[in-house]
C-alpha cells in the first residue's frame, strides 16, 4: 500500500478514535504510542497528524502533544476581534485585502453612518484566515473625515486595534443582524466552499462610547467554521427591588443594559 493512502487510513483512525466526541483541549497520544496502536512507521504518524492541523482539528504548543480543537469559531456576546477570538484557539490569524477604495457613500450607506449621501467614505473589502484557513469575506465602510490616511496603513491585521492606535477611536457596541444564507460562486471561490453551501450574512453598526456611528460592516462567514452565541433574558422578568420605575431595555449582558445582544469580530 502507498505511503500515502496508509497516512490517510490512520489520520482517518485518529479522528475517529481520539477527536470524534471529545471536547475541546482533549490530549491526543504521543507520536509513539500512536505508531505503536497503529502499527505504522512514526513517519506515517507524523504526516497524519500533519494533515489533521491542516485540516484545523488539532493543534499542538510549543513542543507539547497535539490537543484537540473546536473547528468552528464562536462569537460569544462580546465584542472581540476576530484576531483575538483566532489567537485565543491557537490559531494563527491573517488578512488578504481584497480591495481598499475612497468612494462616496450610497443612499444606504449614508443613511446607515448617518452622513450625507455622496459623502466620502472608506471601503476596505478583507479576506480573513486563520492558520491559513479562509474563514470570512468582511467589507467594512467608513467616514472619511475621521480616518483620514487610513487606506495607506498596513490592514492586514486587527482594523479595530489600528482604529484606537491610530485615530483614538475604540469601537464600543455593535447593533447586528444576521441571516443564514446559501453562498454564491464569487464568495464560494474565496472561502473554498461549493457554491449553495451554507453561510451566515452579518450586517452591523459600530459605535463608539458616546454613540458616534464609526463603521457600517457587510461579512459573509464559513456556516461550517463560525457559529454565534447569545445571552437573553426574559421579557417578564422582575425589576429589582428599589430600582425605581424607569423602563429600561437589556441587551446581553445587565450592566451594560443599551448593547445588543451580540457582538461582531473585526
Amino acid at each position: 500500500m502507498r505511503p500515502a493512502r496508509i497516512a490517510h487510513e490512520v489520520r482517518d483512525a485518529i479522528e475517529a478514535r481520539y477527536i470524534a466526541g471529545s471536547e475541546p483541549s482533549a490530549v491526543l497520544p504521543s507520536e509513539r504510542r500512536l505508531a505503536a496502536e497503529f502499527g505504522v512507521a512514526r513517519a506515517t504518524v507524523r504526516a497524519a497528524l500533519a494533515m489533521l492541523r491542516e485540516q484545523q482539528q488539532i493543534r499542538s504548543g510549543a513542543g507539547g502533544p497535539p490537543v484537540v480543537v473546536d473547528p468552528r469559531l464562536t462569537k460569544a456576546p462580546q465584542l472581540t476581534s476576530f484576531t483575538q477570538d483566532a489567537v485565543a484557539r491557537g490559531w494563527h490569524p491573517s488578512s488578504r485585502v481584497l480591495d481598499r477604495k475612497e468612494t462616496a457613500a450610497d443612499v444606504s450607506v449614508a443613511r446607515d453612518l448617518g452622513i450625507p449621501p455622496g459623502s466620502p467614505v472608506l471601503h476596505i473589502r478583507r479576506l480573513r484566515l486563520a492558520d491559513r484557513s479562509p474563514m470570512a469575506v468582511e467589507e467594512v465602510w467608513l467616514p472619511q473625515e475621521l480616518f483620514p490616511g487610513l487606506l495607506t496603513e498596513d490592514l492586514s491585521g486587527s482594523l479595530y486595534e489600528l482604529l484606537e492606535a491610530r485615530y483614538g477611536r475604540a469601537v464600543y457596541r455593535h447593533d447586528r443582524r444576521i441571516s443564514a444564507i446559501t453562498i454564491d460562486a464569487p464568495h464560494a471561490e474565496l472561502l473554498e466552499m461549493p457554491v449553495g453551501a451554507a453561510a451566515l450574512f452579518a450586517t452591523q453598526l459600530g459605535f463608539d462610547r458616546h454613540g458616534h456611528r464609526l463603521e457600517l460592516g457587510r461579512s459573509v462567514y464559513r456556516g461550517d467554521k463560525f457559529d454565534f452565541t447569545t445571552v437573553t433574558f426574559s421579557a417578564r422578568r422582575s425589576q429589582p427591588a428599589g430600582a425605581g420605575t424607569r423602563s429600561r431595555t437589556h441587551g446581553a449582558r445587565p450592566t451594560t443594559p443599551a448593547e445588543p445582544v451580540t457582538e461582531q469580530a473585526r
